[in-house]
């Protein structure tokens, strides 16, 4: 599910940070986020917003340690299954 985002708004404005990208994994469409702040759980919506990438998606699929996990609390490192190409550094909201 990829939403167009509006022009007007900021993620800081609606949603609030809770990582940021580390790494990217085209073959599998897979990324990693450090969790910096609150928590991540599965169905909530994210906003992945950086210089080129700004898309927001549902959280269908979480690992941790490549097991499957519902929630990823601060300070974990999460595989994300992702709808479109992410970069290093990249910022991730939760809306």
């Amino acid at each position: 599910m990829v939403e167009s985002t509006p022009e007007a708004s900021t993620p800081e404005a609606v949603g609030q940070e809770v990582g940021v990208i580390i790494s990217y994994f085209a073959h599998v469409g897979a990324a990693v986020v450090d969790v910096a702040k609150g928590n991540l759980k599965l169905g909530d919506t994210i906003w992945i917003k950086g210089h080129t990438t700004d898309f927001k998606q549902a959280v269908d699929s979480m690992q941790v340690d490549h097991k499957p996990v519902t929630e990823a609390k601060r300070g974990e490192q999460v595989g994300l299954r992702v709808s479109e190409r992410v970069r290093r550094h990249d910022r991730v909201y939760r809306l």
